[in-house]
């Protein structure tokens, strides 16, 4: 079997990955009646099918802490065994302190480093990355990654771009130390001259700054807005050869995958990916957005369980991961996946 290059340093691993999905199922029909669109219409455009959404009980940090306890009991750890937590998101409702901080305090474990990173749809890689190198440096020996959402909180359900897109969830990997290199170099980068392809507006300081703007007719919490097709361009023809470089710095090529966990952005745009990189038949493409949505940072590590659930054969075997989003920002890398819990 291929492995990742090894350079320098001691090595790391994904020991377990955790998730958590919201109950409520929502289908295309109860999204549509909104923006005057259809079934047919969303899942042509999108691939999506249905997707979740938290009930107003269930808040960001709670879908992250259930999804970092599915991970830690996966692993055979408690919280104690962690000495480093980072919680990509950008949909936490507070400015400070940090949801990181919140769940270390949930889990009982108050005294651990703990921060999180706004990446949007690549915060979950750019997780990855960081952990990764934080056992490679001795910085860290065993490091939780969170990726967690409730875009349903910033989405204008009458926006007939976005309205279809998003949903929510949690995923969660535990990242420790290896004597073989499990996590591959990473490539991250982005392209900052169009980062307004993709916001979260009015901002917090023009909402302070509106009287009654939260209660008057015609005023806008924060949602999410996009230029659909800016976006897809740059996914489909940047990502791809983005993705083919991580591959490269990992001493690998797409005939060594055994699978490909994509974020779930568009079924059209990781189609296309795999078209674009020619990926062989036998690399098992994760799909998890037809039936949960975009999930934004916690969509990798969800498409990675629901994967592991389906394809039980691809525990230990090699996968490439690239997440992108928001910024516009991407972060890539091949993982050795998890072993069998």
């Amino acid at each position: 079997m291929a492995t990742i290059a090894s350079k320098t340093g001691s090595e790391s691993q994904i020991l377990s990955v955790g998730s958590y999905r919201p109950k409520r199922i929502v289908t295309n029909d109860e999204v549509a009646v909104r923006i005057d669109s259809s079934d047919e219409w969303i899942q042509q455009r999108t691939g999506i099918e249905t997707r979740r959404f938290a009930d107003e009980t269930e808040t960001v940090l709670d879908m992250a802490t259930w999804a970092a306890q599915d991970a830690l009991k996966k692993a055979k750890l408690s919280i104690t065994d962690i000495d480093t937590i980072i919680v990509a998101t950008i949909t936490f409702p507070f400015q400070a302190p940090s949801a990181a901080t919140a769940i270390l305090q949930r889990l009982g474990h108050p005294k651990a480093a703990a921060f999180d990173i706004n990446a949007a749809c690549a915060g979950f890689s750019y997780g990855v990355a960081m952990a990764h190198d934080f056992i490679k440096s001795g910085t860290s020996k065993t490091v939780l990654v969170i990726g967690a959402e409730k875009i349903s909180d910033f989405t204008d359900p009458d926006d007939r771009a976005t309205a279809f897109i998003f949903a929510d969830g949690a995923g969660a990997v535990v990242i420790g130390a290896s004597q073989e290199a499990g996590i591959g170099p990473v490539e991250w980068g982005s392209d900052a001259d169009e980062r307004d392809a993709i916001q979260m507006n009015p901002s917090w300081i023009e909402v302070r700054d509106v009287e009654t703007q939260l209660t008057k007719a015609g005023s806008k919490w924060p949602n999410i807005s996009q230029e659909g097709q800016k976006v897809f361009r740059w996914a489909v023809f940047s990502m791809s050869k983005a993705a083919l470089k991580a591959l490269e710095s990992a001493g690998l090529s797409v005939d060594d995958l055994d699978a490909f966990i994509p974020h779930q952005a568009n079924v059209r745009i990781i189609e296309t990916m795999a078209k674009e990189m020619k990926m062989p038949d036998s690399v098992i493409i994760a799909d998890d957005i037809r039936k949960n949505g975009n999930t934004s940072a916690a969509s990798i590590p969800l498409a990675m369980d629901a994967l592991l659930q389906k394809h039980p054969e691809l525990h230990g075997k090699l996968a490439l991961l690239i997440g992108y989003g928001a910024g516009l920002v991407y972060a890539g890398q091949v993982v050795k996946l998890p072993p069998k819990p």
